[in-house]
């Protein structure tokens, strides 16, 4: 497993019941996690002093109960700032586990001796964007959401990266691809996130299951001759380690290079034991 053990202002403090007791930043927060299926005594105090709680709801969805906490606030990770807010369905606006990932290539962008162009698929309120910048790779950040977008400069600007060679793209990342493709133009490296599920903004229905060889086929067509990686994300249950990397090993069987796959998660404060936070599947040239 590969555990985001670097964080100064994130922890998991505990997890029992099916929920997750965090603190980010001065603030702690109180949210569900479907992986938490373990009844362990909750004797942290932080259980009793919560600045805000996200109630799941037995019809779906949900919404948070307010105690004392700002409309946004923000925490670090190394050089990088993040702005983060409590919005729809339990999200901060960050996934802290990803940190394990921006170590990776972040090392992976230094050492690499040339200028490395970098496509963020997915790309949400831009984590892995800041990252690769910040390493010194131009990145084409690209998400269907006109909002990520926006927050994802937000984060940007407070990191100090409002410069940095960062193309801010909103678009389906499917047809991005496949324009891309049409202009010849290719990437050192690719880094996807995709979602498990979702709509079109004509009623499409993507599923990941369904729509994750295809598009990993045609990102390969955007690649260069000697890529330096590829990152592929998943939250979806199906998608376990050993698939991860069947899927990379396959699509990119004509670049050679090496695949591994593992879980990623984060430390719990409370007993040392690691909270698991879905799966990475890491291509790297060899």
């Amino acid at each position: 497993m590969w555990i985001a053990d670097n964080w100064k202002d994130y922890e998991v403090i505990d997890c029992s019941e099916g929920e997750k007791l965090e603190r980010w930043g001065s603030y702690t927060l109180l949210r569900p996690d479907p992986q938490v299926i373990w009844q362990t005594p909750k004797t942290d105090k932080h259980w009793r002093q919560l600045n805000a709680h996200y109630h799941r709801s037995s019809k779906g969805g949900g919404e948070w109960e307010f105690f004392d906490l700002p409309k946004q606030w923000d925490i670090h990770y190394e050089a990088l700032t993040f702005r983060l807010k409590p919005f729809s369905f339990k999200h901060t606006g960050l996934f802290p586990e990803q940190a394990v990932n921006w170590d990776w290539f972040s090392e992976k962008i230094r050492a690499a001796a040339r200028p490395v162009r970098v496509l963020n698929l997915f790309a949400y309120t831009g984590g892995a964007t800041l990252a690769a910048a910040a390493a010194g790779a131009s990145v084409t950040h690209v998400d269907a959401s006109k909002g990520m977008v926006t927050w994802a400069k937000e984060n940007a600007a407070a990191s100090g990266l409002e410069d940095a060679p960062i193309r801010w793209i909103v678009d389906d990342c499917v047809k991005f691809v496949e324009r891309e493709i049409r202009r010849g133009k290719v990437y050192d490296a690719i880094i996807m996130d995709p979602p498990s599920f979702g709509r079109g903004p004509k009623g499409e229905i993507w599923k990941l299951e369904e729509a994750i060889y295809p598009l990993l086929l045609t990102c390969s067509k955007v690649l260069c001759s000697q890529p330096l990686f590829f990152l592929l994300n998943a939250y979806t249950t199906g998608l376990q380690p050993a698939v991860l990397s069947y899927l990379l090993s396959t699509a990119l069987a004509s670049y050679g290079g090496r695949v591994d796959a593992q879980e990623i998660g984060l430390r719990v404060s409370s007993n040392g034991l690691v909270l698991p936070c879905g799966a990475s599947g890491r291509w790297e040239c060899l």
